[in-house]
């Protein structure tokens, strides 16, 4: 397989996809703490486990390369001299660690892990206090004595959203957006791909339109590549209309980008509207499954380059989504699927469980989470052709197949 990233559109046949099986950072939510952590329910790991390698077998039976973002993590510390001391010192400075001594005997546990995978992994599941043996000494500070009492069990908090792997990053064209995050809890997730894009031999040549550096805060869920000129792009709670200046700024004067317009969607600031994704996701040439709360008039902004380098245009479009998808997509009529079938109460069940989260594996064939009957009944009436993945516990995480899955490679329509 070609290296580097080749992501055109939200349809076209999926050939390579980056995910993350959900591991012990999972074990670490601790349900007091679930909301600080941006978790609603604590799920039966090893169920989720299981329901997640079905997902990815259904990748994989279609002809999908499923690459681990853990592993590639690991590959570069396995081929870069320097690169695991590098990403430990960065890692440990934004991982919160209270105590004055704590860092250091944090460093020397995970020195101690000799395993690249099984050390990215540790990373990611976070550590707790009885992991580590204190002993009172009298070189121990006031500080990290009481901290050591303190409520919460956890010198390093887990990172339980890593299995969304759509966030942390986006796949633009050729080029990537590494993000910079919403929440504190969710940005130290984008380390991961700092190395991958920086260091891996496949992927470190790759343009990045947006730094995790950056002063404003972006998420993937809120990026859809309508087509190969054309990037839609939601205005929420987890992206900043700001960003998408930066984003325009580096896309449209970068010679790896083919990117001609973003749209910008300013979509409502609620959990249901959470991202652009959670609102509506391609699944055919001409059709697209949407939360039915976004019917109306929508405010959109479409971004275009400038004469000068540095120069954008921007002009407001008020209209319908129907009639925004059509002139993005240049379809005569897209169809647009309503979450629950137009039934209010179906439709915010199964918006909850994330109904119009699909991931597109080719036009017209979309994995979907099983326990949304009524949403996937409707779509098989459709004449869409269903992969119906098991989501008991990893729907607790609040996201769906589209969520889980950051594609690396499509071909092209």
């Amino acid at each position: 397989m070609t290296k580097g990233l080749h992501v055109p559109s939200e349809i076209g046949k999926l050939r390579k996809v980056c995910l993350h099986r959900p591991g012990d950072e999972l074990l670490n939510l601790p349900p007091d703490e679930l909301e600080r952590l941006l978790f609603d329910d604590v799920p039966f790991l090893e169920v989720a486990q299981q329901e997640h390698d079905t997902f990815a077998q259904i990748l994989r039976d279609q002809g999908v390369e499923v690459l681990y973002l853990e592993n590639l993590v690991a590959e570069v510390f396995d081929q870069v001299p320097g690169a695991r001391a590098e990403f430990t010192d960065q890692y440990i400075a934004e991982a919160g660690i209270r105590g004055q001594h704590m860092p250091q005997i944090v460093r020397e546990k995970l020195d101690s892990i000799e395993d690249n995978l099984e050390f990215v992994k540790k990373t990611m599941a976070g550590m707790t206090k009885s992991e580590i043996d204190m002993p009172l000494t009298a070189s121990t500070t006031l500080d990290s004595l009481v901290n050591s009492e303190s409520e919460s069990d956890l010198i390093i908090d887990p990172m339980p959203n890593l299995y969304f792997t759509r966030d942390p990053f986006a796949v633009v064209g050729e080029g990537v957006n590494l993000n910079r995050m919403y929440s504190v809890t969710r940005n130290r997730e984008t380390l991961y791909g700092k190395y991958v894009f920086k260091y891996h031999p496949d992927y470190k040549d790759v343009s990045l339109y947006f730094r995790r550096d950056c002063q404003f805060h972006t998420e993937g869920g809120d990026v859809l590549n309508i087509n190969e000129k054309t990037l839609a792009v939601g205005i929420s709670q987890r992206t900043q209309a700001a960003a998408i200046d930066v984003m325009a700024q580096n896309i449209f004067w970068n010679s790896d980008s083919k990117v001609e317009r973003i749209l910008a969607f300013d979509i409502p600031v609620s959990r249901a509207f959470m991202h652009l994704d959670t609102v509506f996701t391609q699944i055919d040439v001409d059709k697209f499954t949407i939360h039915p709360a976004i019917m109306g008039t929508l405010r959109v902004y479409e971004l275009t380059a400038g004469k000068n380098p540095g120069d954008v245009n921007i002009r407001l479009i008020e209209d319908t989504l129907e009639h925004v998808l059509e002139d993005a997509t240049g379809v005569d009529q897209v169809k647009l699927i309503p979450c629950g079938g137009g039934d209010p109460i179906a439709a915010s069940r199964e918006q909850w469980n994330d109904g119009s989260n699909t991931l597109c594996v080719e036009p017209g064939k979309i994995c979907v989470y099983a326990r949304n009957t009524v949403t996937n009944d409707v779509l098989y009436k459709e004449g869409l052709d269903l992969l119906v993945v098991p989501s008991a516990e990893l729907s607790r995480g609040r996201g769906g197949p589209r969520c889980m899955s950051m594609p690396f490679w499509r071909e092209d329509l």
